[in-house]
């Protein structure tokens, strides 16, 4: 099975919040991207709301329930309380937990699982007995994998972050690739699945996925987001779900 694509929303949000206005639509552009072939849908509704709205999720979750119900919701995010009520309200089918603080721009670092699983053991199991999936946003370090298993979680996503900043360098980016391989390797042997998300393109997809070929899930936003202002949001869609194998 090739690698499913979920297309993160945020970066869709973020410039419709520039205006008062309700354009561009995020669930429209989501509804295209769908249509397209898109597996599913991300968002990571921050605090500040400086994205994706709170009140965007009924939306987003309506949108797949009413005219896509093959297609998956992730919602990303760090598990304060505000977040678990969230995402138990809105029931998506995958959750990914991320240690971002508040005042972060973007995602940047995974868990350090060993020294947080107290903290988010009672977490997953919660989520889980909801019936949500919970997969947790990981550093390409193989020897966290089994502490991020003990947890209880289904799946770790691993932070590509440094593997797409190699975009102009060849060699660097081969190093942070077969890094991540590692990881997956190690969570693949753990029974763990695998997601990856991260300044992902057309260009370095393919290797990634190529290289990790049981690789479960992709989520894009900023770079998928970038090509839809020339390509548009289906033929984006389409250009992603080629570089996953499909």
């Amino acid at each position: 099975m090739p690698t499913r694509l979920s297309v993160n929303l945020n970066a869709v949000a973020l410039l419709r919040n520039r205006r008062d206005l309700p354009w561009p639509s995020v669930i429209h552009l989501g509804r295209i991207a769908l249509a397209a072939g898109a597996h599913g849908l991300t968002v990571h509704p921050r605090p500040d709301q400086r994205h994706t709205r709170f009140s965007d999720l009924a939306d987003i979750r309506a949108l797949i329930d009413d005219e896509f119900p093959e297609a998956e919701f992730n919602i990303e995010g760090f598990p304060d309380e505000a977040f678990l009520a969230l995402v138990e309200k809105h029931q998506p089918e995958q959750v990914t937990l991320v240690p971002d603080d508040p005042s972060q721009a973007t995602s940047d670092h995974g868990w350090d699982f060993s020294a947080k699983a107290a903290e988010l053991t009672p977490i997953v199991r919660r989520l889980k007995k909801g019936g949500m999936r919970v997969s947790m946003f990981a550093d390409a370090d193989p020897s966290g994998v089994q502490a991020a298993r003990d947890t209880g979680a289904d799946r770790i996503e691993l932070y590509t972050g440094p593997y797409g900043s190699y975009h102009s360098d060849s060699a660097g980016q081969k190093k942070a690739l077969e890094q991540l391989a590692k990881t997956a390797e190690a969570a693949f042997a753990a029974g763990l699945d695998v997601n990856a998300g991260h300044d992902l393109v057309v260009d370095n997809l393919t290797p990634l996925v190529r290289r990790i070929p049981r690789l479960a899930e992709v989520s894009i936003g900023h770079g998928l987001t970038a090509d839809a202002l020339e390509y548009g949001m289906a033929a984006t869609v389409r250009r992603f779900l080629a570089a996953c194998g499909w």
